[in-house]
């Protein structure tokens, strides 16, 4: 179980360095693990303001991920609109969202049971 969450920690920090990287906004991780018949462990939310920097902050995270981790996505669904894209790494689920559609489906909200860790950003 502990190389799993030390996966999951290299994983989420890899993440969370690609998003910073592009300038994603209101980045938050949610932890799942003691939340009953959750689909992962980890969830990392974040911003982006138009389609482009929602699709840069996808590219830039699998990339990241690819090349620090040698891990690719299991699934990703969204990129054709880019209002909001998933990327699934199995135990931890990426969102990107526009800010409108963050808030209509209010995913903190719907997960308000974990723990919410925010990611101070300095831009």
């Amino acid at each position: 179980m502990t190389n799993k969450i030390n996966n999951a920690d290299q994983l989420i920090t890899q993440i969370i360095k690609a998003i910073e990287d592009v300038k994603g906004q209101e980045i938050k991780i949610l932890d799942l693990r003691d939340i009953e018949n959750t689909v992962c462990d980890y969830f990392v939310i974040c911003s982006g303001t138009s389609n482009t920097q929602v699709n840069a902050i996808v590219s830039t995270v699998q990339k990241n991920v690819s090349k620090t981790l040698k891990d690719k996505p299991w699934h990703v669904e969204g990129e054709e609109n880019a209002e909001w894209v998933l990327i699934d790494y199995v135990n931890v689920v990426v969102h990107v969202f526009q800010k409108h559609i963050r808030e209509f489906y209010d995913i903190e909200g719907l997960w308000g049971d974990a723990q919410v860790t925010t990611i101070e950003t300095n831009y």
